[in-house]
C-alpha cells in the first residue's frame, strides 16, 4: 500500500474527529466555567490539571498525530494510538469517578469512541513492521523503565490499599473525597500495571507486539506524566501541600517517558509505512 493511501479507516477517522470536537468542548468547559465541577474540593485540582494538560497538549498533538497517521505515517500512527490511550484513561476516571455534571453524557460518548478508536487501531497495527522499522537497537531501556512504573505504581497504590483492607476501613484518599471507591486503583491495577508488566515481558522476549504495546504505552505514559505534573501545579496553587519527594519522582518518571518516546519514535525509519492490504470493495466504506 503506498503512502498516499490511508492506513487509518474512515470509520476510526471519523471517531477521531469527533473524539477532538468532544475532547476539546469537555477540557474548555471544566477549565474555563467557573464552579462547573461538583467535586469535593480536594478532587477539584486533579480535574484542573488533567483539563489543562488535555487541552494543551493532548489535544494539538492528537489532531497533529491523526494527521500524519491518515498519511501513512508509522510514527503518526503509533502517536495517533498512544494519545487515544490517554485519552481513553482520562475519560474512563471522567465517567466512572467524577460526580455527575451536565458533561456526563459527553464523557460516556468520549469513553465509547476512544475505546473503539484504541481496539480498531491497535488490530491494524502490523508489529512486524513496527519491529523491522526500529531496528536492533537495545531494548534494555525501554524494558527497564516499564518494569519500574509497575514497581512504583503497583507499590504507591497497594501501599494506601493493603493497610486499609487489613485494618477494615477505608484509604484515606477515597474518604477525603467522600467516594465509594477509586477508579484510578481500578484502572491503574487492573490495566496499567498488568499492560506494562507485559509489555515489558514481550519486549525483552523481542516479540512484535512487545514493540507495538511499547511504543503506544510511552506515549500513553508520557502524556499522563505531564498532566500528574499540572495537577501538582493547580494542588500547590490551592494550598494543598505535596511532598517534595513525589514531585522529584513524578517529574523524573516523566522526563524519562519523554526521551524514551522521543528515542523509540525516532529510531523509527522515516520511509517505513504500515502497510495494509488494498481495501476490497466490501472494507473501502468503513
Amino acid at each position: 500500500m503506498t503512502a498516499s493511501q490511508a492506513p487509518v479507516p474512515r470509520s476510526s477517522v471519523a471517531a477521531s474527529v469527533a473524539v477532538l470536537a468532544l475532547t476539546t468542548l469537555a477540557a474548555a468547559v471544566g477549565l474555563f466555567v467557573p464552579g462547573f465541577y461538583r467535586d469535593a474540593p480536594v478532587l477539584l485540582p486533579q480535574v484542573y490539571g488533567q483539563d489543562l494538560l488535555t487541552l494543551a497538549v493532548a489535544v494539538p498533538a492528537y489532531a497533529v498525530a491523526l494527521f500524519y497517521a491518515t498519511r501513512g505515517s508509522l510514527r503518526g500512527y503509533v502517536a495517533w494510538l498512544g494519545i487515544t490511550g490517554y485519552l481513553l484513561y482520562t475519560y474512563a476516571s471522567y465517567a466512572f469517578m467524577t460526580a455527575f455534571n451536565e458533561l456526563y453524557l459527553a464523557y460516556v460518548a468520549l469513553l465509547w469512541l476512544t475505546l473503539y478508536t484504541f481496539v480498531a487501531g491497535m488490530a491494524r497495527l502490523d508489529a512486524g513492521q513496527l519491529k523491522r522499522a526500529v531496528g536492533e537497537r537495545s531494548v534494555w531501556p525501554a524494558v527497564a523503565f516499564q518494569l519500574l512504573l509497575v514497581v512504583l505504581v503497583g507499590g504507591l497504590w497497594l501501599a494506601e490499599i493493603l493497610p486499609a483492607t487489613l485494618a477494615g476501613t477505608t484509604p484515606p484518599s477515597i474518604a477525603e473525597a467522600d467516594l465509594p471507591t477509586s477508579a484510578i486503583y481500578s484502572l491503574d491495577l487492573g490495566v496499567v500495571v498488568p499492560a506494562f508488566a507485559l509489555s515489558a515481558y514481550r519486549l525483552w522476549r523481542r516479540d512484535p507486539w512487545g514493540y507495538a504495546f511499547t511504543a503506544v504505552l510511552l506515549v500513553k505514559v508520557a502524556t499522563l506524566g505531564g498532566a500528574v505534573l499540572a495537577m501538582v501545579w493547580f494542588v500547590i496553587r490551592d494550598g494543598q501541600p505535596v511532598p517534595l519527594p513525589q514531585i522529584v519522582i513524578f517529574g523524573t518518571l516523566t522526563l524519562l517517558s519523554l526521551v524514551l518516546v522521543t528515542r523509540f519514535l525516532l529510531a523509527i525509519d522515516g520511509e517505513k509505512r504500515v502497510r495494509r492490504e488494498r481495501p476490497t470493495s466490501e472494507t473501502a466504506g468503513e
